[in-house]
């Protein structure tokens, strides 16, 4: 029993310190200083530098909507990366006990991914929920990939290897920067603020103006043992370019971030080739919402 309590004890304390570099990163990405989003949501910069650390609890669901609304994200997006998806829905079903009708029927016909994204579909168009500023959600990262723009099993000696890959593959989006000056870029941010995001994902990224938006996703042939926040070695890069920055790059971050909280990692690093990949992350991503 002491054995089961201390590995759910290393488990909460992998989440939370992931949780928090997720956190830093979009924080970073969305522009606000530490004191900044904390005079947002009515916190003290000291508390939301503990979160970030790793060494503060997930935020509440009320205070995670609070940072996501700072962030201009969705608030499910971060319910999700802060685990705290369950305790929002039981409250709503405490207040709404009809619901959990729907819910058990829902269970019993124990519906996929796909199938709840067709719910979601629905309930999105009949009930639309309001959009910060009136802006467009950011497009799925499968939706921005190409066979082409998928490396597996890459063998290398550390993340300037990768980057130098990644960019090669992602320079002639819009021919607005040569492969070398991208890779120069890329490697420039994620040494000032390292992208590792936990369960071995990483997130490196870089804003070139004029550039297409696009992604490379590629999976190690041998993880990379480097610090991490929970210490899992990086395995699976998810290397973004963006135009601009704004709302629509950094959810773009967020969803990578999410496919790190969803443990993601496994089933797109046994894929096979780059079109299963491409196939499994947007069943993962159907199954998100």
């Amino acid at each position: 029993m002491a054995a089961m309590s201390d590995a759910d004890g290393a488990a909460r304390a992998r989440a939370v310190a992931e949780f928090g570099a997720a956190l830093r990163l979009l924080r970073i990405e969305a522009g606000l200083s530490l004191r900044a989003l904390a005079h947002r949501i009515g916190v003290s910069s000291a508390y939301l530098s503990r979160v970030e650390h790793g060494h503060d609890a997930i935020p509440t669901p009320d205070r995670l909507t609070a940072i996501a609304g700072a962030l201009e994200l969705p608030p499910a997006v971060l319910l999700e990366l802060g685990h705290q998806v369950e305790p929002l829905v039981s409250r709503y079903l405490d207040r709404v006990p009809s619901a959990k009708a729907l819910f058990a029927e829902l269970a019993r016909r124990d519906l996929s991914g796909p199938q709840l994204a067709r719910i979601k579909a629905f309930v999105d168009a009949e009930f639309p929920a309001s959009a910060p500023f009136g802006a467009t959600p950011a497009p799925r990262l499968s939706g921005l990939l190409t066979p082409e723009r998928v490396v597996l099993h890459l063998s290398c000696e550390d993340i300037e290897d990768v980057i130098d890959v990644a960019a090669s593959r992602l320079a002639p989006t819009g021919g607005a920067i040569a492969a070398s000056a991208l890779a120069q870029e890329i490697l420039r941010r994620e040494r000032e603020s390292p992208t590792a995001i936990g369960n071995g994902v990483a997130v490196p990224h870089a804003i070139v103006p004029g550039a297409c938006q696009a992604a490379v996703l590629a999976t190690l042939a041998e993880p990379l043992a480097v610090p991490t926040p929970g210490g899992a070695p990086l395995r699976l890069f998810v290397v973004l370019v963006c135009g601009e920055g704004g709302r629509a790059h950094i959810e773009l971050l967020a969803q990578a971030a999410r496919l790190a909280s969803l443990g993601a990692a496994d089933a797109l690093c046994a894929a096979r080739d780059p079109r299963q990949l491409i196939d499994q992350l947007a069943q993962i991503e159907a199954g998100c919402g």
